[in-house]
């Protein structure tokens, strides 16, 4: 039998709740934010020609742009959301 959707959520929880008791979740995550971080590190430094402290500066900042990017995507999409919403559209 298939479990529900709340069913699912507390199954969800329960394993993330279970994993976090066992392991430092800074460590367990840390292969992915290298990760991350590597392909600003790519962008900025293709040859990999920077000093590493260089590279690492600047990818850090790529990183930054990207998620002020994001955040003004999201409040470009808010403002059309509610134009729509209040029927402003083609205003």
């Amino acid at each position: 039998m298939p479990l529900s959707p709340t069913e699912r959520t507390l199954r969800a929880r329960l394993a993330a709740h279970t994993l976090h008791s066992r392991v430092d979740s800074t460590q367990h995550t840390q292969p992915a934010r290298e990760a991350f971080l590597s392909k600003f590190e790519e962008q900025v430094d293709p040859d990999g020609k920077l000093d590493p402290a260089e590279r690492k500066r600047r990818a850090e900042h790529a990183k930054k742009a990207h998620f002020v990017r994001l955040s003004l995507l999201s409040s470009k999409a808010r403002r059309q959301r509610k134009r729509v919403d209040v029927g402003e559209v083609g205003t």
